[in-house]
């Protein structure tokens, strides 16, 4: 016996894993307002918020906190119009073109922290449009390959798609995003 209560041990293990999930559960709920906000509270018609109410789920959220975050997305709470989405542009060292995207609830303060992140690093933030046509927006579709063959994609690929390797997916949680946006999964950026 060591003399002290197995409870402290646990509850300071607890505290950690428990302030870890608050600050998941914070990020995940804020990236569902915006694409509430954005899109309109329907998944099956807002490819983003569909990607972040799997990304919610994977986390293990709880499906009313999804469900109060959608609302206060799409107008019926007073913090919808708090967090809003923003895009800064600079160039990074070397002069390495950057765009960063932030949800924020306070532009000024963000502002101030982008630029200060650039310059400790030796970029500069640039003006609206200084980097911004140097990028394209690209969506990501995710395709079947057993069900489809190539010739079943052609439209699409005479219609302005850029072809892309077939990956193999081994696990349901890797793919199936489909959409356009700049969240993670469902974009492709580049400089060509």
């Amino acid at each position: 016996m060591s003399g002290h209560s197995k409870w402290a041990s646990i509850k300071h293990k607890k505290a950690i894993v428990d302030s870890r999930r608050g600050k998941q559960f914070s990020k995940l709920t804020r990236a569902i307002m915006v694409a509430a906000r954005d899109g309109g509270g329907d998944p099956t018609g807002n490819p983003a918020l569909e990607l972040a109410i799997r990304k919610a789920k994977e986390a293990s959220m709880p499906k009313d906190n999804i469900e109060r975050a959608i609302a206060k997305g799409t107008g019926e709470g007073g913090e919808a119009d708090a967090i809003e989405s923003v895009l800064y542009e600079g160039y990074g060292p070397g002069g390495v073109a950057l765009l960063v995207e932030a949800m924020t609830e306070n532009r000024n303060r963000t502002g101030a922290d982008v630029r200060h992140a650039f310059s400790k690093h030796g970029g500069s933030l640039g003006e609206p449009g200084s980097v911004a046509y140097l990028f394209d927006k690209k969506g990501t579709i995710v395709v079947d390959a057993t069900r489809y063959s190539e010739d079943d994609l052609l439209p699409a690929v005479e219609a302005g798609a850029r072809e892309c390797p077939t990956i193999a997916i081994s696990s349901p949680s890797c793919g199936a995003a489909s959409g356009s946006g700049r969240s993670p999964r469902s974009t492709a950026r580049s400089t060509a």
